[in-house]
């Protein structure tokens, strides 16, 4: 185990009120992996922003047709961007495994844990409610009499749909794969573990910025307005969500003492 992932672990401990518990190598594991994930994950996000916005301008380069072949690479880019996540989630779950495998003894949940309890009712209405307006958005220029807005809200669409994809997707590995634990401390750092990665996952870093990129025109108009009120309406939420919900350690305490 490495010096700075045991650090890392001992800090993660601390922060989530888990003074007692020790930083194992299982749990440094398991963090430093994810932490890993995550930067590679915000590397993905930005590749795809940089050619999105690359088929977006050789897509404009006709303002008088609407061009095909790079929304079709676009969609190509979405679904690479897909496979990129699953496959991130799988290198993660095989850690996961790795470690679960070198265990003395296993434990599992009390009970099944469903996405109210690990994702939690705000946040998932936080994330339905943001993706739909951002897809009502980009339906509402599609009327406006300018190929470029058009194209741009293709753009959009497409990029939003892939959003969604994905975030079922990993939703649905985090809540499905077998807890990695060997007692009750181990156990609450995995339910702490997995609200955390299934948070993470619906901050709309994406749906944010999609709109607000490719919703442009010949002319600013009120959408640009909207995609900027939509950032700004979305972080004031999110804010109120977290200081307002259950922290995650509580969150992952309370799931552990139901029986």
């Amino acid at each position: 185990m490495r010096e700075a992932d045991h650090t890392e672990a001992g800090r993660w401990l601390t922060r989530h009120g888990l003074t007692d518990a020790e930083p194992t190598p299982l749990l440094a594991a398991r963090l430093a992996v994810r932490r890993r994930a995550k930067l590679v994950d915000s590397v993905l996000l930005a590749t795809f922003l940089i050619v999105a916005a690359l088929t977006h301008a050789l897509g404009r380069l006709d303002h008088d047709e609407f061009s095909w072949p790079p929304l079709l690479v676009l969609s190509a880019l979405v679904l690479g961007l897909l496979i990129g996540q699953w496959l991130l989630g799988g290198w993660v779950r095989r850690v996961d495994r790795a470690a679960g495998a070198r265990l003395s003894r296993r434990v599992a949940h009390p009970v099944a844990l469903g996405w109210p309890v690990v994702l939690g009712r705000p946040h998932a209405a936080f994330a339905v409610a943001t993706l739909t307006g951002a897809v009502l958005l980009a339906v509402s220029v599609l009327p406006v009499p300018d190929p470029g807005l058009r194209y741009g809200a293709a753009v959009v669409l497409i990029g939003l749909t892939g959003v969604a994809v994905g975030i079922v997707m990993q939703l649905r590995q985090i809540l499905t794969t077998p807890a990695v634990a060997e007692d009750e401390a181990s156990l609450t750092a995995d339910v702490i573990m997995r609200v955390e990665d299934a948070r993470h996952l619906v901050t709309p870093s994406l749906v944010w910025s999609l709109p607000a990129i490719f919703l442009y025109g010949d002319s600013l108009g009120w959408w640009n307005a909207v995609a900027l009120a939509l950032v700004l309406a979305g972080v004031c939420a999110l804010g109120l969500i977290e200081g307002r919900t259950t922290d995650v350690g509580t969150t992952a305490r309370r799931a552990m003492a139901v029986r």
